[in-house]
């Protein structure tokens, strides 16, 4: 059988920061209850926080 190349995928904190040159950018957006370091996660039609459940519907 043929080898098959895996993707290379940003995992972990990476996939959190856009690196581009000197500076890093977010990304995500922080959660406003938490606060800066806690990232909300992006769904299809909301984002929504897994510490404190916090859930903004995206029209």
């Amino acid at each position: 059988m043929a080898d098959k190349k895996a993707k290379a995928k940003a995992t972990g904190i990476a996939s959190y920061y856009k690196i581009s040159g000197d500076k890093a950018t977010r990304v995500h957006k922080s959660c406003s209850r938490c606060g800066k370091g806690v990232f909300m996660s992006d769904h299809k039609n909301r984002k929504t926080c897994g510490k404190c459940g916090l859930t903004e519907f995206i029209q």
